[in-house]
C-alpha cells in the first residue's frame, strides 16, 4: 500500500531526533571533565576519576538521550552504557596484572635464568661465579608433571565422556556418573593434593613420599572433569544422522564411535583439552603439598621431588627483595605459557572444525 500525500508526517514520526555520533564521545568527556575537577577539589586519589566518571556517564548519556530521543531510546543507551562499564571493570584488572608482570618479569628474563637452576655456577658467557637463581628445573618440572596429568586424564576422560554420550542412555548409572563429574569439578585443589598424598601413603607405607608422579595425579583430579564435560558436549554435538548413516551400511557402533564421531568432535575435544591444561598448568597448592620443591633439575616423575612454576613463584617471593624479581620473571614464563596454549587451543579448534560449506 502507497502512501497518501496526506502521510509524511506518519513517516517523518518514525525516525524522530537522534543525539548526534559524537553525542557519547562529547558525554565521556565532559564526564571526566567533572571527576577531575571534583578528584583536585576534594583531593581524591586518582583512581576515583574513572569510577565517578563511569558513574556520570551512565547518568547524564540516558538523560540526554530521554530529553531528545524519547524513553525507549533513553533505556537503550542506559543499558549499552552498562554493558560498557561493565566489560570495562571486567578488562582494568586483567589488563592491571598483564601490565605489571610484564613490566616486573621482563627485567628478570635473561639467558642465564632460563638455562640454569638454584645452584650457583659458571656463567658460559662471562665466565664469572654467578648465583643460582635460574627457572630451568621449575619450566621442566611443570611439562613433566603437566604431561603425566595429561596422560593419565585424556583416555579416562575421553573414555567416560563416550559413555555417556554413547551407552549410558537414561541409566541411573549415567546419570550418577554425571553428578559425581560435577561435584569433582569444584573441590578445592588442595583436596586433590591431599588425595595424592594419602594414596602414595598407602602404596608405600611412607608418608613423607614426595614425587612428580603425585602431581600429576593430583592435577589429573582437577583436568578430568573439564575434559569429561567439553568432550562430551562436543559428541552430543555431532549429528544422529551420521551415526544412522554408518549403522545403515552395517558399521558396529565402536567402529562408528572411532571413525565418525570422535573425527566429527576432535577439534573441540582438543580445544577442551588444551583449556583442561590452562586451568591446572598454574595450581600451587596440589603441587606443594604432593611435590615439594628442589633447586636443582630432576626428570624422573617416579623419583624424587621435583619443582614447579607456581611453587617457584611462591618460594622466591617469600624470599629477600632481591628474589621477589626472579618471582615476577617466573610468573610471566607461566603466563606466556598459558597464552600460548590458549591460542593454540584456538587455532586447533578452527583447523578441525567440521566444514560447514555448501
Amino acid at each position: 500500500m502507497s502512501l497518501s500525500v496526506d502521510e509524511p508526517a506518519l513517516v517523518g514520526s518514525f525516525s524522530g531526533v537522534r543525539l548526534p555520533r559524537f553525542a557519547p564521545a562529547l558525554v565521556i568527556l565532559a564526564a571526566l571533565a567533572l571527576a577531575a575537577l571534583l578528584s583536585l577539589v576534594l583531593g581524591w586519589s586518582w583512581v576515583a576519576v574513572p569510577v565517578f566518571a563511569a558513574v556520570f556517564t551512565v547518568i547524564g548519556l540516558p538523560v540526554w538521550s530521554a530529553a531528545t530521543e524519547g524513553r525507549r531510546a533513553a533505556t537503550d543507551r542506559l543499558v549499552t552504557c552498562l554493558v560498557w562499564v561493565t566489560l570495562l571493570i571486567t578488562l582494568v584488572p586483567l589488563v592491571w596484572v598483564l601490565v605489571k608482570t610484564f613490566a616486573e618479569g621482563i627485567p628478570a628474563i635473561s639467558w642465564h635464568f632460563l638455562t640454569s637452576d638454584m645452584t650457583s655456577g659458571l656463567d658460559p658467557k662471562t665466565f664469572k661465579m654467578v648465583s643460582g637463581a635460574g627457572v630451568k628445573h621449575a619450566i621442566i618440572g611443570t611439562g613433566l608433571v603437566t604431561l603425566g596429568a595429561i596422560v593419565i586424564s585424556v583416555p579416562i576422560g575421553l573414555m567416560t565422556a563416550i559413555y555417556l554420550v554413547e551407552y549410558a542412555g537414561k541409566r541411573w548409572i549415567g546419570r550418577a556418573i554425571t553428578v559425581l563429574v560435577d561435584v569433582m569439578t569444584g573441590i578445592p585443589s588442595i583436596v586433590a593434593g591431599l588425595f595424592a598424598v594419602a594414596l602414595f601413603t598407602v602404596l608405600t607405607g611412607n608418608p613423607g613420599t614426595r614425587i612428580g608422579l603425585m602431581g600429576s595425579i593430583a592435577l589429573s583430579l582437577l583436568m578430568i572433569p573439564t575434559v569429561v564435560r567439553g568432550a562430551e558436549e562436543m559428541m552430543r554435538l555431532v549429528p544422529s544422522d551420521l551415526r544412522e548413516a554408518s549403522y545403515a551400511l552395517g558399521v558396529p557402533k565402536w567402529r562408528t564411535i572411532l571413525k565418525v564421531v570422535l573425527p566429527t568432535a576432535f577439534g573441540g575435544i582438543v580445544t577442551g583439552v588444551v583449556l583442561a591444561v590452562s586451568r591446572v598448568v598454574g595450581e600451587t597448592a596440589p603441587l606443594l603439598v604432593a611435590v615439594g620443591s628442589v633447586d636443582v633439575v630432576n626428570t624422573n616423575l617416579f623419583s624424587g621431588r621435583m619443582t614447579t612454576l607456581p611453587v617457584y613463584i611462591m618460594n622466591e617471593y617469600n624470599g629477600t627483595v632481591d628474589d621477589r624479581k626472579y618471582a615476577w620473571g617466573a610468573a610471566l614464563i607461566l603466563i606466556v605459557i598459558v597464552m600460548i596454549l590458549n591460542l593454540a587451543a584456538r587455532i586447533v579448534g578452527k583447523i578441525f572444525a567440521p566444514k560447514t560449506g555448501r
